[in-house]
C-alpha cells in the first residue's frame, strides 16, 4: 500500500491500526470472519471502476464483456456449491437480499412469519425496528422456554392461524441446526413461500457439516462473509420458477448496478469454498464451537439450548451478575471481542441486554483449535464477573496478544 501511504496517510494509518488490532485480539463475533488474500486482492481491482446495471447479456451500459463473464462465473460457482437452480449474486448485503424476497412475493400489509429477534431471529425477519416489521404484518414464533429449541408444532399452529405469505426459517443467534423438511411441510400446509435465511451458516452448508436448505426452500438468501469467508455481499438462490421474480426484485426493484469488485471477491470465495480444504475448515468450526460451549457450561455459564451444534453460542449472563454490555466491554479490554445480545425472555433493553453471542468462524480461520478454545473459556470465566480488576484485564490482553502472535490473520500471511 505504498501509494495509499504516500497520498493519504490518515487512511493508511487507520488501515495499519486495524491490521494490528485484528492480529492482537481474539475475534469471537459470530458474524465476522477473515477473507483470504486472494479475496482482498479481487475486491481491490479495476472492477471498482465499472457500472453494470442489468444482468449478463442484458445490460443498460456498454463495455460489459468482462463484467458479464465475471458475474456469470460467480453465478455458476454459487449454483454448483449449493446445488441451486438459479443464483443472483448482485445484492449488496444480506438485508437487501431479504428485502428483495419480500418485494418478489409479498405486498405491504401481507403477513410474514419468522423467528422473534430476541429469540435469535434477525431484524429483517419482521422486527418492528426494521422496514420489514413496519411494511408487513409480522408474526413471530419463539423458542420453547423449557428447551431453548424451536417448537415446530407451535410454528405450525401460528402458520395455520395467521396464514403467512412468507414463512421465514433462519436466524442470527440460534445455536442449533434447522429442520428444513419440517419447515417445508408447514409452508406447504398453509400455502406459504418458504424463505431460508442461511446467512450465518452458509459456510457450514458449503462444508457439508450443516443440512442444505436449497432442496427444500423456494428461496434461500445468504451473506457471503460470515462462515463463507467472502467479502461483504449477498447471494439469493431459488427455484428456476422464481428466477424472474427474484432478479426483477433485485434490479430494478431495490438497487442499481452491482458492485463488480465485490462480485470478483465473491467469485474467488466461492471457488475456495468448493475445495476440499474448506470442508476441513467447516468441520473445525463446529468442533471448536462444541469444545468452547462445553467448557463454558462446565464453568457455570448458562447457554441457550444447553450448547451448540453449529458455529455460535448464545449465553445468558443473568446468573453471573453481569449484563451483556458490561461483559462485552470488559472482554474487549482483555483482548476478546464479541457482541452483547438479547436472550429469549429478555427483560432488559436491547442496548444493555442480558446476554452475549459468540462464535468460532474467525478463530478457526486463524488456526485455533480445541486447546485455544479451553484457554478462551478460562479467560472469559475470569473476566465475566461483577467487578474484574483493571490490572488483570490488561494482563489478560497481553496474554491474548501472545497467544495470537503465531496465528497470523488470513489476508496478511
Amino acid at each position: 500500500m505504498t501509494v495509499l501511504e504516500q497520498q493519504d496517510q490518515d487512511v493508511y494509518r487507520l488501515v495499519k491500526a486495524e491490521e494490528a488490532y485484528q492480529q492482537a485480539t481474539i475475534r469471537l463475533i459470530a458474524s465476522e470472519n477473515y477473507t483470504s488474500k486472494a479475496v482482498l486482492e479481487a475486491c481491490g481491482t479495476v472492477f471498482q471502476n465499472k457500472y453494470s446495471e442489468g444482468y449478463p447479456g442484458a445490460r443498460f451500459y456498454q463495455g460489459q464483456i468482462n463484467c458479464d463473464q465475471l458475474e456469470t462465473l460467480a453465478i455458476e460457482r454459487a449454483k454448483k456449491l449449493f446445488g441451486a437452480e438459479h443464483a443472483n449474486v448482485q445484492p449488496y448485503s444480506g438485508s437487501p437480499a431479504n428485502l428483495a424476497v419480500y418485494l418478489a412475493f409479498a405486498k405491504p400489509g401481507d403477513t410474514v412469519l419468522g423467528l422473534n429477534l430476541s429469540h435469535g431471529g434477525h431484524l429483517t425477519h419482521g422486527s418492528k425496528a426494521s422496514a420489514t416489521g413496519k411494511w408487513f404484518n409480522a408474526v413471530h414464533y419463539n423458542l420453547n422456554p423449557e428447551t431453548g429449541l424451536l417448537d415446530y408444532d407451535e410454528i405450525l399452529r401460528l402458520a395455520k392461524e395467521h396464514r403467512p405469505k412468507i414463512l421465514i426459517a433462519g436466524h442470527s443467534a440460534y445455536p442449533r441446526q434447522l429442520d428444513f423438511a419440517r419447515f417445508r411441510a408447514i409452508a406447504d400446509e398453509v400455502g406459504a413461500i418458504l424463505l431460508v435465511d442461511m446467512a450465518h451458516f452458509a459456510g457450514l452448508v458449503a462444508g457439508g457439516v450443516h443440512p442444505n436448505p436449497v432442496p427444500y426452500a423456494d428461496v434461500v438468501t445468504t451473506t457471503t462473509h460470515k462462515t463463507l469467508r467472502g467479502p461483504r455481499g449477498a447471494i439469493i438462490l431459488c427455484k428456476e420458477v422464481h428466477a424472474k421474480a427474484i432478479d426483477k426484485a433485485v434490479f430494478p426493484g431495490l438497487q442499481g448496478g452491482p458492485h463488480n469488485a465485490t462480485t470478483a471477491g465473491i467469485a474467488v470465495a466461492l471457488a475456495e469454498a468448493l475445495r476440499p480444504s474448506f470442508a476441513t475448515y467447516a468441520k473445525a468450526v463446529v468442533e471448536n464451537a462444541r469444545v468452547l460451549a462445553n467448557e463454558l457450561v462446565k464453568r457455570g455459564f448458562t447457554l441457550i439450548s444447553g450448547g451448540t451444534d453449529n458455529h455460535l453460542m448464545l449465553v445468558d449472563l443473568t446468573n453471573r451478575g453481569v449484563t451483556g454490555k458490561v461483559a462485552a466491554v470488559n472482554l474487549e479490554k482483555a483482548g476478546i471481542v464479541l457482541n452483547y445480545n438479547t436472550v429469549p425472555g429478555e427483560t432488559r433493553k436491547a442496548s444493555d441486554p442480558s446476554g452475549i453471542r459468540l462464535g468460532t468462524p474467525s478463530v478457526t480461520s486463524r488456526g485455533f483449535g480445541p486447546a485455544e478454545m479451553l484457554k478462551i473459556a478460562s479467560w472469559m470465566d475470569e473476566v465475566i464477573v461483577p467487578e474484574p480488576r483493571g490490572e488483570r484485564l490488561a494482563a489478560i490482553a497481553a496474554e491474548v496478544e501472545a497467544l495470537c502472535r503465531p496465528f497470523t490473520i488470513p489476508g496478511l500471511a
